[in-house]
């Protein structure tokens, strides 16, 4: 970049040579980057030039990237195993009690890795919005709904529901803990729709912000739908309720994460 001052060129007194004073340079706003001080440019590193190009890092990339697969790995993973696990029945049953029974390491790894993905995107998430509303909230309830997954992989859930057949239905500490992690897991998730919500609409971006808003609200109404249907109604569709919720939940995560990534990064100044 060409940096640009103001020369004023000064009179003085007579016999004396005119002189020259330099003025504060001046921020050409087609760059990404402003010098600080008069002279030659300084040389750029790797780094500040692809921030004053406003591109990303392929590793800035590829962080943003884990909040497209994080959610997707995990709609496909409980969709195939509650289709094909013998005696479970998706329609009633919650994802959860997949963790259970034969073959239950797989659902165990599924929480595991969509957590441990999810925190990889919110690092990321972190690193591209320095600034404005949500922030700094945003990555953090998002953050908590990874740590969720992760913690649910090995912290197993009470059998429920007929799942696994013949087994005790007794509530255990473990259990309740189990319980207790989704119901963070889903608060979490419908604040951060909320809070993006809100960040959106202070960008003008009505469109993105009333699909949050939506979200959250549909998210809320399936967990509330889905506890309610589990102790009250015999038999209902509790599994499928539950399962409307994280995959409208997963798709928002994804399309966030798309757009993130289609986010040139902001300007900075370098001294």
């Amino acid at each position: 970049m060409t940096d640009r001052s103001i020369v004023v060129f000064t009179s003085g007194a007579v016999g004396e040579p005119n002189a020259t004073r330099t003025l504060a340079p001046i921020d050409d706003e087609r760059t990404g980057v402003v010098t600080n001080t008069p002279g030659p440019a300084k040389p750029q590193t790797a780094q500040t030039s692809a921030q004053s190009t406003g591109k990303q890092s392929a590793a800035m990339k590829l962080l943003l990237a884990c909040g497209v697969i994080a959610p997707l790995l995990n709609i496909v993973v409980i969709l195939i195993l509650g289709a094909i696990r013998p005696g479970y029945n998706a329609w009633i049953v919650p994802d959860s009690n997949l963790e259970l029974g034969p073959g239950g390491w797989m659902q165990i790894t599924n929480y595991i890795v969509t957590g441990t993905l999810l925190l990889a995107f919110v690092i990321g998430m972190r690193l591209l919005l320095r600034t404005g509303h949500g922030s700094t909230w945003g990555p953090i309830l998002l953050g908590i709904y990874g740590l969720t997954f992760i913690a649910i992989g090995p912290i197993l859930p009470d059998p429920s529901l007929g799942y696994p057949p013949g087994a005790s239905s007794a509530l255990t500490i473990h259990g309740a803990i189990h319980s207790l992690l989704g119901l963070l897991q889903f608060t979490s998730l419908i604040a951060a729709c909320f809070v993006l919500a809100r960040r959106d609409e202070a960008l003008e971006s009505r469109g993105w912000s009333r699909y949050s808003v939506a979200t959250g609200l549909l998210v809320a109404t399936s967990y509330v739908a889905f506890v309610l249907t589990a102790k009250l109604v015999d038999g209902g569709p509790t599994g499928l309720i539950e399962r409307i919720g994280i995959i409208a939940s997963g798709i928002w995560i994804a399309l966030l994460a798309i757009r993130l990534m289609s986010r040139p990064l902001a300007r900075v100044s370098v001294e």
